[in-house]
């Protein structure tokens, strides 16, 4: 039955393989169920039912993409823009965590609408590779920052702004320590190094008194804290509609990116266009469809997670390794206790990893051309020094559209990027200290 729904023997693997996979995948995303409840809790929301709502979320979408697509690509609510949810959105936006999650179900309909009627591929064809790149950078710098915030390493300063923190605190230094285990056993490439530098740290912190243990496993607490609690006619009356903006950005060229990534590692695409590799839609329709889900759960935006590249490398080519990840975390619903262990000193260093493996994608910037080279930099470095995603990349399209006018090499500039700028540019005016 298994191999007649997901074409195993035809896609020249086992039921062994895919199941082997698909724990690989899981060991290196399941940092996710500890990171995200700390961050989104501090908008007010319940972490324990943000606990529950991420982990059926990324079961949620990982089924769907198994089921629907039959590729071997996990989902979970994204890095960077559960980052932009509550600190951006909420924190300095001032909006409701409940309006937030209603922006978060408008960005997934247009999403949706995008991918279903095939704009959402022209879309990312019009962007400049520069920019994309920007973005992901300047993502990794956000999160940066925020990790170095929660581990007490840079605190605020009248003088300078930031400044280093007391590195001798207990908190710091189990922070500093979480990082570089993580980073060897990343070396190392030993499964779940992010996974296993969060556990650490939290034993460090526990034992240190930075934290208290409260358990390991119980039944799952309840979702109701934030099941069905989005306010759609909020987000619409609060002006969020340029935060819809910068959600349905991301997504697009995060997911957009990570699927066509992991696929070509995974050799599951055909040259020729989306519908020719109609794989591809209904992974670009799955992912849509669980941005959806996960708003409703009540968390932040749910894509396509790069970790599914090391279940790509361990074996894994059909559905049944995105399956077996979804059934892990519906699994792990049951380890809330152990999630309300783990305090922000041991998440911050996790934070900082992926944040460092982020900024790589600088590499891919076009530096020997000025007008692609400013705005990149200009898209990455106002991310952290505005704490604001939407302004990193309002500040990145309006700059690289104005500088390829005023250089004569306007034409070079895609249809969309023109779109894009103009918006961000009406969202200045309407939005000024956004």
């Amino acid at each position: 039955m298994l191999d007649r729904l997901f074409r195993i023997k035809e896609l020249k693997s086992s039921i062994r393989i895919e199941i082997i996979a698909g724990c690989t995948t899981f060991l290196t995303m399941a940092y996710i169920i500890f990171v995200n409840p700390k961050i989104l809790a501090t908008t007010g929301m319940d972490p324990n039912a943000v606990f529950v709502a991420t982990c059926l979320a990324a079961a949620i979408g990982s089924a769907t993409m198994a089921l629907w697509a039959n590729w071997p690509i996990a989902m979970a609510p994204g890095m960077g823009l559960n980052a932009f949810f509550a600190f951006t959105v909420v924190a300095k936006l001032g909006y409701t965590w409940q309006q937030a999650l209603g922006a978060v179900l408008i960005s997934g309909l247009v999403f949706l609408l995008l991918s279903a009627t095939g704009l959402r591929r022209r879309l990312i064809d019009g962007i400049p590779t520069s920019m994309r790149s920007a973005i992901a950078a300047g993502i990794g710098l956000f999160l940066a920052i925020i990790a170095l915030k929660s581990a007490g390493i840079v605190v605020a300063s009248p003088a300078t702004l930031v400044t280093i923190g007391d590195l001798t605190s207990p908190g710091a230094l189990v922070a500093i320590g979480g990082f570089f285990v993580i980073a060897a056993l990343d070396v190392r490439k030993v499964p779940g190094a992010i996974l296993i530098g969060i556990l650490v740290t939290t034993a460090a912190s526990i034992l240190l008194g930075v934290s208290h243990f409260e358990g390991i496993a119980s039944m799952p607490p309840s979702i109701a804290p934030t099941f069905m609690q989005l306010d759609v006619m909020g987000a619409l009356h609060g002006g969020l509609l340029h935060v819809v903006l910068v959600m349905v950005l991301v997504e697009v060229f995060d997911a957009t990116g990570t699927l066509i990534g992991v696929a070509k590692r995974a050799g599951l695409l055909i040259k020729g266009p989306t519908h020719t590799n109609p794989g591809l839609s209904r992974a670009l329709m799955a992912d849509s469809t669980a941005i959806v889900a996960g708003s409703v759960l009540g968390t932040s935006s749910t894509t396509a997670y790069i970790e599914s590249a090391s279940g790509v490398q361990a074996g894994g080519r059909t559905g049944l390794t995105a399956l077996t990840v979804a059934l892990l975390f519906l699994l792990a619903t049951f380890l809330a206790p152990l999630a309300g262990s783990v305090p922000a000193q041991a998440t911050a260093p996790a934070l900082l990893y992926v944040a460092a493996i982020m900024v790589r994608e600088l590499a891919e910037v076009h530096w020997d051309d000025i007008t692609e080279t400013v705005p990149a930099v200009l898209t990455a470095v106002m991310m952290p020094f505005t704490y604001s995603i939407a302004n990193g990349l309002a500040v990145g399209f309006v700059s690289y559209a104005v500088l390829k006018l005023l250089t004569g090499r306007g034409r070079e500039v895609h249809v969309a990027t023109w779109v894009v700028a103009a918006l961000f540019v009406i969202r200045f005016v309407l939005y000024p200290e956004g």
